[in-house]
């Protein structure tokens, strides 16, 4: 195995997720897209299933994703955020899989596809409150699910929303958001209309918004350690569930006026012994990093210098005495010094998300926990 791994802390996984639990007091659907937002989709699940309270549902992104849990035995409800289609529509019936639905195409495909027998098959409806992106415009909402409980083709399994700005300070469209799906909520109880579920936090309304848990919360990001901002404060302690790790793979002295890597973007200023690592941007470690990010070593601080290349990057450690092969954390904490994706994540004006999805197949996840 190579020296560099994705170490992934179960135990920090289930941490995130009991502490959510505890906060929230609702049913759970873990969202496990990606991969597991980079940190491998079979273990995550199997740890979480493996704790007395499992998650009630699971969530991804796609049909593929889906049919994966399947196969790995997954039993709970698999709500699969995107819409039925001609080419996803016999993998959505074969598995067992709960659709999004919010256009009447969506439920005639899915007519067509069910057999005389069918009693009914479930699907969750997503209604667009202000995300602008997919769902039925908020105000047809009504019409459109009174449309799907008139008949018994379809069971009502969840009524759902994106909230768009949870993760900001300021929550005034968020609260217009619950606002419009709390009004379209009454309406239906007026009529007798009530779906399985009911869900609309997101992992910044989870930490901030306990007026928008409803029946069901899903956390994202938040499982996975971080808050999906740093603008709120998270109400819970995360703990990061990956860190990269790698080792010193050569050291040698540099010469004042020397450079490295490719352009010859670091000039050595004095004499100094640089270090070669193995990861770089065919591992997932962005090249727009180059000059701009840490690693730790011996619990002490060293600068990457020069360009980030395809699988290497070097760091200046001055005069500090390394050997070949010792530890260096790339994201991770020692006794007093800690790089988390967040501080990637302010030098490439992104998201902890973006940091651990970017994570490739070619460095080996590693359990521990």
């Amino acid at each position: 195995m190579r020296p560099t791994i994705a170490q992934i802390n179960l135990a920090h996984l289930k941490a995130n997720y009991l502490a959510i639990r505890k906060k929230t007091k609702t049913k759970v659907l873990a969202v496990v897209k990606a991969d597991a937002y980079g940190h491998g989709f079979a273990e995550v699940v199997n740890a979480l299933n493996s704790l007395k309270e499992k998650p009630e549902y699971f969530g991804v992104a796609l049909s593929e994703e889906g049919i994966a849990l399947r196969e790995i035995k997954v039993k709970q409800p698999i709500l699969i955020f995107e819409s039925p289609t001609p080419t996803n529509i016999d993998e959505i019936f074969t598995h067992d899989l709960i659709p999004t639905v919010f256009s009447d195409e969506h439920l005639h495909l899915i007519e067509k596809n069910l057999t005389k027998t069918s009693k009914g098959f479930k699907i969750q409806v997503k209604i667009d409150t202000g995300m602008g992106r997919l769902g039925v415009p908020f105000k047809d909402a009504l019409h459109f699910i009174e449309k799907i409980v008139s008949t018994n083709r379809f069971i009502l399994d969840g009524i759902y929303s994106h909230l768009a700005t949870s993760d900001e300070k300021d929550k005034t469209f968020a609260q217009l958001q619950l606002k419009r799906f709390n009004a379209i909520l009454n309406e239906l109880k007026k009529k007798k209309i009530r779906p399985n579920v009911i869900h609309i936090a997101n992992s910044g309304a989870i930490l901030t918004m306990p007026e928008a848990y409803f029946d069901m919360v899903r956390p994202g990001i938040s499982l996975y350690g971080y808050p999906p901002s740093q603008e709120i404060t998270s109400s819970i302690k995360l703990k990061p569930v990956m860190s990269l790790i790698s080792e010193a793979a050569s050291c040698r002295w540099f010469e004042k006026g020397e450079s490295v890597s490719y352009g010859r973007k670091y000039i050595l200023k004095k004499r100094s012994q640089i270090i070669s690592v193995p990861i770089g941007y065919g591992d997932g470690l962005n090249r727009n990093l180059s000059n701009k990010m840490f690693c730790i070593i011996k619990d002490k601080l060293y600068p990457q210098v020069g360009r980030v290349t395809m699988d290497r990057i070097m760091f200046d450690v001055g005069e500090t005495k390394i050997k070949i092969s010792d530890k260096v954390i790339l994201l991770g904490r020692s006794k007093h010094q800690s790089i988390d994706a967040w501080d990637w994540s302010k030098q490439l004006n992104t998201i902890p998300y973006e940091i651990t999805c970017n994570i490739s197949k070619r460095v080996p996840r590693i359990y521990i926990g």
